[in-house]
C-alpha cells in the first residue's frame, strides 16, 4: 500500500473518487501514465501495488463514487501495461467482474466500460476468465437498466471477436456452464444463449455439433417463447444443425433421439413439427444405428399421425413408413417387446388414425418375427380383446385380421374363441353391436366351417344357459344371412347325402339345442325337414313365449329371401317334400293369427299347388312318430323329403335323428328349470316389497 502512495499523488487519488466523471477520467489517465513508467522501468511490484491499492481501497468500497473510480484505474492501469497486461489479469479481472452485479446501474455500466477496455489490450490473454466473463454477461443481458444492457452488449461482440480468433477457447470447458444456462426463461438471457451458440457454431475449430445433446433440449424450449425473433433464431439454430448432421459422417444419434422424442409431445405446434421433422431425418439417416431407439421413436410418432396439424401428420406418416422399411433382427437390439408394449399403450388413444398404425405394427411384428411376438402374447392378448369393443369398425377389422394370424396355431385358436365368447358373455352389447362383423370377418380370416365348429363345441358346455341361447341365435342368424358363410350354407344342404355335411349338422346340432328356433332353421338349412317337423311337434307350452316368436317371425321373413329360395321351389313338388309342408304348417299354427309373420307363411302356403297325395302317403305323414313312417314312392323308401335309400329306420346318412330329438329335449328341459327357477325368485323378490311397502309407516 504504501509503494503504491509513493507513486500515486495524493490529488490524483482525490480525483479518482470524485463524482464529476471528468475529474476521475483525468486522475485515470495520471494512473495510465504512472503505471506506463512502472513498466518501462520493469518495477512489476510497484504495480502490483498500484493495482492493490485500487481494488481495495476503490472498487471495493462502500462509496460508489470510489468504485466507480477504481474500475476506471484498474481499465486506465491495463492500458498503461500494454503487452505486459497478461500477467497481472489474475488481479485486474477478478474485482471487475465482481462490479457486475453491484447494486447501482452506474457501477455495472462503468464495469463494463473497464471490462471492455481490459479486452482491448490483452485480446486472446482474456479467454481464461472466458466462463466468468460469459456468466456476468448472461446476467446482464437482462439487467434492469437500459444503459447496462447497451454497454453490456458492446462488451459481447467485442468478447464473441477474441473468442472467434482465438485457438485457446476451450469448448469442453464451456459446455457445461451453457447446458446450466439453456433452460432460463427470461427473454433476454435467450437471445444472448442462442446468439452465442450460432457464433462458436461459426467457427470452424469448435465442434458444437459433437456437443449438441447437452443444449439441443434448450433450442427446442425456445422454440415456444412467445417472442417471434427468439422463436425464429432458435429455429435458424436448429435448422443449421440439421443440415450439419445431414452432412457429418460420425453423429450421436441416441442422446437426441431421447430429447427429440419427449419434445414431440410438446403441446406447442411449432415444437411438435420441428421435433417430428428432427426424428424424420434421423430415421432416413441413422437407420441402423436407431434400433436401440425404435420403441420410443415409434411411441412419438403414433400419436402425431393424428394430430391437428397437417403439416405434422404428413411428416409423422412419412416418419412411420420409414420406420416400418427398416426390417431390423431382434439379435441386434432390436426389442420386440418394447415396440409391442407402445402399440399396446396406444391402442387406448382417443384417436382412430393412431389407433390403426398401432394394430398395423403388431401385425407387421407378427409376420416379420412370429416366434418373438408369441412369447409377448399374454401381455397383449387382453388389450387386443378390448379393442374388438372399439367404436371404429376399421380398428375391428384390423384386430380381427391380427387375432386370425395369432390363431394359426390350434391352441392359440382356440384360445381366441374361448376368450372371445368370454368377452360376448360379459358385454352383451358387444355380441349385439359388433358380434356380426366379428365374426363374419373370422370365418373370412379363419375357416368358416372350422370358426363354427369350435364355437359350437365352447356353447355345449356353456353354464350360462341364457347367455348360450342368445348367443346361438345371434351365430345361427349370421348363418342364415351373411354371404361369407355361402360355402358352409351349401356344405349344410347335403348333410343327408354327405358325410362333410354330416359332420358338421351333428357338430352345430350339441349346441344349436339350446335354442328350438335355431334347431328348426338349421334343419330347413340341412333339408332335414322330416325332423324339422319332429322338433316343431316336441314344442310345449312353456316353449312357445315372446322371446320364441320374435325368432320365429325373424325365421319367416328369411323364407322369403334369397338363401331359401331352394326351399320355396321345393314347394312346387307337395309330393316328395311333403315333411316340408308339414314343417311350415306346423309354424304356421304356432304363429299368432294377426301377426304379419302369420300372413307372409299363409300367403306363401297357398300358392303351393294342389296336387293330390297318395292317400298311404297322407296317413304316415300324418301319424305321431316321423320316426316310426317310412315314406313310399314309385316304390322306393323314403327316408327324408326328396332322399330315395334302403330302409334305415332312424339311422338317416348316419344320423340318429331320434337320438338328436331326445338330446333338444334334454337341452330344453334345463332351460325350462332355469326359467321356473328364475319366475319363482323374481315373485319371491315381488312378495318382499309389497311386504316391506305394506309395514313401512305412512
Amino acid at each position: 500500500m504504501a509503494d503504491a502512495l509513493s507513486v500515486i499523488p495524493a490529488a490524483v487519488l482525490r480525483n479518482l473518487s470524485d463524482k464529476l466523471y471528468e475529474k476521475r477520467k483525468n486522475a485515470a489517465l495520471e494512473v495510465e501514465g504512472i503505471v506506463k513508467q512502472l513498466a518501462s522501468s520493469g518495477d512489476h511490484e510497484k504495480i502490483s501495488a498500484v493495482i492493490n491499492l485500487l481494488t481495495t481501497e476503490f472498487t471495493y468500497s462502500p462509496q460508489a463514487n470510489h468504485r466507480k473510480g477504481g474500475l476506471i484505474g484498474l481499465a486506465a492501469a491495463t492500458v498503461g501495461l500494454t503487452s505486459e497486461a497478461a500477467q497481472h489479469l489474475e488481479q485486474i479481472v477478478p474485482p471487475v467482474l465482481n462490479s457486475f452485479s453491484d447494486q447501482d446501474s452506474r457501477v455495472r455500466y462503468y464495469a463494463c466500460e473497464a471490462l471492455y477496455n481490459i479486452a482491448k489490450v490483452v485480446r486472446g490473454d482474456f479467454i481464461i476468465f472466458f466462463n466468468q466473463i460469459f456468466d456476468a454477461l448472461c446476467k446482464l443481458s437482462a439487467d434492469s437498466d437500459a444503459n447496462v444492457q447497451s454497454a453490456a452488449h458492446l462488451l459481447d461482440r467485442l468478447v464473441k471477436d477474441i473468442v472467434t480468433e482465438s485457438d485457446q477457447f476451450s469448448i469442453e470447458e464451456f459446455i457445461p456452464l451453457l447446458r446450466e444456462r439453456m433452460n432460463v426463461l427470461n427473454p433476454y438471457v435467450r437471445q444472448f444463449l442462442v446468439v452465442w451458440i450460432t457464433v462458436l457454431d461459426s467457427v470452424p475449430d469448435i465442434d458444437m455439433l459433437g456437443f449438441l445433446p447437452d443444449f439441443l433440449d434448450g433450442l427446442f424450449n425456445m422454440l415456444s417463447d412467445s417472442s417471434h425473433e427468439i422463436r425464429q433464431q432458435a429455429d435458424s439454430a436448429l435448422s443449421e444443425f440439421l443440415q450439419e448432421i445431414k452432412n457429418s459422417p460420425s453423429v450421436d444419434y441416441g442422446r437426441m433421439t431421447e430429447i427429440l422424442v419427449q419434445r414431440a409431445a410438446s403441446p406447442d405446434e411449432f415444437t411438435r413439427l420441428t421435433a417430428i421433422t428432427w426424428i424424420n431425418e434421423f430415421v432416413k439417416l441413422g437407420r441402423d444405428q436407431l434400433v436401440p431407439y425404435y420403441a420410443d421413436i415409434l411411441g412419438a410418432i403414433l400419436p402425431c399421425i393424428s394430430d391437428k396439424e397437417e403439416k405434422i401428420r404428413v411428416v409423422a406418416h412419412e416418419t412411420n413408413e420409414e420406420l416400418r422399411a427398416v426390417k431390423a433382427d431382434p439379435a441386434e437390439a432390436f426389442d420386440v417387446g418394447a415396440i409391442l408394449s407402445i402399440a399396446r399403450r396406444q391402442l387406448d388413444s382417443e384417436w382412430e388414425a393412431t389407433r390403426i398404425e398401432a394394430l398395423h405394427w403388431i401385425s407387421t411384428l407378427l409376420n416379420r418375427h412370429r416366434a418373438e411376438v408369441l412369447c409377448f402374447l399374454n401381455d397383449i392378448f387382453d388389450t387386443l380383446l378390448k379393442a374388438l369393443s372399439d367404436s371404429s369398425n376399421e380398428v375391428v377389422l384390423r384386430v380381427l385380421e391380427i387375432h386370425a394370424c395369432i390363431a394359426q396355431d390350434p391352441l392359440h385358436f382356440r384360445q381366441l374363441l374361448v376368450f372371445l365368447v368370454h368377452n360376448f358373455r360379459v358385454d352383451h352389447s358387444l355380441l349385439e353391436r359388433r358380434g356380426a362383423l366379428i365374426i363374419r370377418r373370422l370365418c373370412v380370416l379363419l375357416d368358416a366351417e372350422r370358426v363354427y365348429r369350435e364355437l359350437s363345441t365352447i356353447l355345449e358346455g356353456e353354464a350360462d344357459l341364457d347367455f348360450a341361447c342368445i348367443m346361438v341365435q345371434a351365430l345361427n342368424l349370421i348363418l342364415l344371412t351373411s354371404a361369407e358363410l355361402s360355402e358352409l350354407r351349401e356344405l349344410l344342404k347335403q348333410s343327408l347325402v354327405n358325410a362333410a355335411g354330416k359332420d358338421l349338422f351333428v357338430s352345430l346340432y350339441a349346441s344349436w339345442c339350446h335354442s328350438p328356433m335355431a334347431i328348426i332353421s338349421l334343419c330347413l338349412l340341412a333339408q332335414t325337414y322330416q325332423h324339422a317337423s319332429a322338433v316343431i311337434q316336441s314344442l310345449v307350452e312353456e316353449d312357445i313365449n315372446v322371446k320364441f316368436l320374435i325368432q320365429l317371425d325373424k325365421l319367416i321373413r328369411l323364407l322369403e329371401t334369397p338363401i331359401f329360395a331352394y326351399l320355396r321351389l321345393q314347394l312346387l313338388e307337395p309330393r316328395r317334400y311333403i315333411w316340408l309342408l308339414k314343417a311350415l304348417n306346423g309354424l304356421l299354427m304356432l304363429l299368432p293369427q294377426q301377426s304379419a309373420a302369420f300372413k307372409i307363411l299363409r300367403t306363401r302356403l297357398k300358392t303351393v299347388p294342389s296336387y293330390s297325395f297318395n292317400g298311404d302317403q297322407l296317413r304316415r305323414v300324418s301319424s305321431g312318430n316321423p320316426y316310426s313312417q317310412i315314406l313310399h314312392h314309385s316304390g322306393s323308401q323314403i327316408t327324408e323329403d326328396g332322399d330315395i335309400n334302403q330302409d334305415n329306420g332312424n339311422l338317416q346318412n348316419g344320423i340318429n335323428f331320434a337320438s338328436r330329438l331326445q338330446q333338444l329335449e334334454q337341452m330344453q328341459q334345463q332351460h325350462r328349470m332355469l326359467a321356473k327357477s328364475q319366475a319363482r325368485n323374481s315373485s319371491t323378490s315381488l312378495s318382499k316389497g309389497e311386504v316391506e311397502n305394506k309395514t313401512s309407516p305412512i
